[in-house]
């Protein structure tokens, strides 16, 4: 008797601690201290919350460089406290959707995942149909996102997109599809291991679609990641070495003492410094 007594304060305890579990898990993941809007959009079908983050004594005559990154709340103080030291901009954060796991289907390419050969997750998360929408979401940025922003701030033409992890190969993706939307882009510890380094391929055989006016890119890894990524990684500064158009500015780091969750966070500030450092030289 006394174990059921245990067991049912247990279930009865855990079935109260849920609700602030998941309140907890939505004030950090869902909500910012910026402005949060929401876009219905028909690119995505559904509704979708982005977090505005203006600078300091911000100005509405004045034109402001943009920061679209599309990793919801991971890291954007560290983005906004950074800019902030440079040519301070408005910085967009698009979080994944609260109740249904959207950040595969959002970010991986539509060539990625399609061949899940490699056991890096649960089944539950690797299966096909969640893999593999970012054609949809790219449009969900170019055709409803940019115009509201457009619509209510002043933009400069000084445009940046930054993803981490799979992020990191939407923003890959974006570069060899989409090359005119954004004249910058941060990848860190992107993931382009996905079926045998396909994304590495796309981009490679695509880097000629970025010739044309002056772009800057940056990406990083942190020197203690595993070994599948940092085959990737290093596929992609061959590639780069190769095949990059003589407008496009990269450099790359392995940042020391990180791993891939810290690496972002160490490495913001040289991505930043480095293209300021770009800027100039125009």
């Amino acid at each position: 008797m006394k174990i059921l007594k245990i067991a049912f304060t247990l279930v009865a305890l855990a079935v109260l601690a849920t609700p602030v579990v998941i309140y907890t898990r939505y004030i950090n993941n869902y909500t910012s201290p910026y402005i949060d809007v929401v876009i219905d959009s028909q690119a995505l079908g559904e509704s979708r919350k982005v977090f505005i983050r203006l600078p300091d004594n911000h100005d509405a005559q004045k034109s402001y460089p943009l920061v679209i990154k599309t990793d919801g709340n991971f890291n954007l103080d560290r983005w906004a406290e950074t800019v902030t030291k440079y040519d301070d901009a408005i910085v967009v954060a698009i979080p994944n959707q609260f109740w249904t796991d959207t950040r595969n289907r959002d970010l991986v390419p539509p060539f990625a995942r399609k061949d899940v050969n490699i056991d890096a997750r649960p089944a539950n998360e690797t299966a096909r149909e969640i893999f593999g929408r970012a054609d949809s979401f790219l449009a969900f940025i170019e055709t409803e996102l940019l115009p509201y922003l457009e619509s209510r701030y002043k933009l400069s033409d000084d445009r940046a997109l930054s993803g981490y992890s799979a992020g990191g190969s939407f923003v890959l993706y974006t570069m060899i599809t989409q090359p005119s939307l954004f004249n910058a882009y941060f990848a860190f510890s992107p993931a382009a291991w996905y079926d045998d380094s396909v994304v590495v391929k796309e981009f490679k055989n695509n880097l000629f679609k970025l010739a044309g006016t002056p772009k800057f890119f940056y990406l990083s890894l942190g020197d203690q990641e595993p070994s599948i990524i940092t085959g990737s990684f290093k596929g992609l500064i061959a590639a780069l070495d190769e095949n990059a158009p003589k407008n496009l500015v990269w450099a790359y780091q392995f940042t020391k003492e990180a791993d891939h969750g810290s690496n972002p966070y160490k490495s913001i500030p040289t991505a930043v410094a480095e293209y300021s450092a770009f800027k100039q030289q125009l």
